[in-house]
């Protein structure tokens, strides 16, 4: 049986490490130009070069977006673009729009494309259509099921290649062309710049009534009519791999290290153990989904892959995220004395029990005995800031080992 790919988003050079540590077979990344995520930090021409160059000495893939649906004055810096990552040799370009496909192939014609799920994926015509342009993958609609999925395998070449997200965010409009942002905001969602007005409350006005507001559903607090739950198919990878997809995509490319961390090495191993083992995968099921679940999330839904979606994939009374795990660090060096360097990104105090979690699945329970900053003062708690320290947890750590707080009890 084919092993998929794990297909893991960074938005910063740090968190592409951290997926490639935890267990990405590629990652996806965004330059400063030309990709949907306008604001993740995204990578600089040289963080790409580093990026690529880690990856590839730890055997993983990196594949770089470029999946606007551009403007007229977007396609002569797309060229530009695509000049300066031919020397980066990135393993593929994430493409939406004909016109920048056009330029990417002039460019960049030994660089394999994937047809990003902007293209409105649909159809096995579709997947024909690219096939004959030379294009190796495409991601399908987020809108399609499982059977669906089943028949495009069925109906394309034996080497064209099936794209599927696997994990995260759901966008309420048809594989991601919305115009909600544009229309409220002023910032358009097709280049970048979404708002995610999907997430917000709404009422009801009436036209002769203005100022009176109506709640769409009975509820004190309005309901936020398009918020879907996060997609979560960690308990369905057999049906995934059944279906014929070859590459497994998790969303989240403004999500943190943590975020990162957790997802792909819950995937990762469930993958694994179903390859090697079924009983294995069924068994651990119940440790797959209980370290999903510590990630940042809106509740969880298979989407579309089981049919339409009936009300409960939706959220209607809040956009609150449940965060059962807060984010404290992630270990940069180990010294000699014991202690470990982080950069610190939330409060924490010496005497609190925290979390480590590392790459090879393991989490330990260890204490915070001492902390101290870089001029070497000791302190007794870690503020709210983004700085290094330096901290005694009683426990041999390595880099990339992640500092994590459980809230559930606090």
């Amino acid at each position: 049986m084919k092993r998929p790919e794990l297909l893991i988003p960074a938005g910063s050079l740090d968190i592409l490490k951290t997926a490639v540590i935890y267990g990405a077979d590629a990652v996806y990344i965004g330059g400063e130009a030309f990709g949907l995520r306008a604001k993740a930090k995204n990578f600089t021409g040289e963080e790409i070069r580093q990026g690529i160059g880690f990856a590839h000495a730890h055997g993983v893939r990196v594949y770089v977006t470029a999946n606007i649906l551009a403007h007229n004055d977007d396609l002569e810096a797309a060229g530009e673009y695509f000049r300066e990552l031919r020397e980066y040799e990135p393993d593929a370009l994430i493409i939406s729009d004909p016109g920048i496909f056009s330029i990417a192939r002039k460019i960049m014609p030994e660089i394999d494309i994937h047809i990003s799920t902007q293209a409105n994926n649909t159809n096995y015509g579709t997947y024909r259509f690219w096939h004959e342009l030379g294009v190796k993958r495409v991601v399908s609609a987020r809108e399609l099921s499982l059977e669906e999925i089943r028949t495009i395998r069925e109906q394309i070449p034996k080497d064209m290649e099936i794209e599927s997200f696997v994990h995260g965010a759901m966008c309420i409009s048809y594989s991601g062309r919305c115009l909600l942002s544009s229309f409220l905001a002023g910032r358009d969602a097709n280049r970048g710049a979404c708002t995610h007005p999907c997430r917000w409350s709404y009422r009801l006005t009436e036209e002769t009534r203005p100022g009176e507001y109506m709640p769409v559903l009975e509820n004190e607090r309005g309901t936020f009519i398009f918020n879907s739950k996060d997609l979560c198919m960690i308990g369905h990878i057999p049906e995934m791999i059944e279906a014929g997809i070859d590459s497994f995509k998790v969303e989240g490319r403004m999500k943190t290290a943590l975020y990162v961390a957790v997802v792909t090495r819950a995937y990762r191993r469930a993958i694994d153990d179903w390859l090697r083992d079924p009983q294995s995968y069924q068994d651990n099921l119940p440790w797959y989904r209980e370290e999903i679940d510590k990630c940042t999330n809106r509740q969880f839904t298979t989407g579309f892959y089981f049919g339409k979606p009936d009300e409960s994939a939706q959220i209607y009374g809040s956009s609150t995220y449940q965060k059962n795990y807060t984010y404290l660090g992630t270990v940069e060096e180990t010294l000699a004395d014991g202690k470990v360097r982080i950069e610190q990104k939330n409060k924490f105090l010496v005497g609190e029990q925290i979390e480590v979690m590392k790459p090879d699945g393991r989490n330990l329970l260890v204490q915070v005995r001492g902390i101290t900053d870089e001029e070497g003062t000791v302190m007794e708690s870690a503020p709210h800031a983004r700085q290094r320290l330096y901290v005694d947890l009683g426990a041999r750590l390595e880099p990339y080992d992640i500092l994590r707080r459980d809230e559930r009890d606090v």
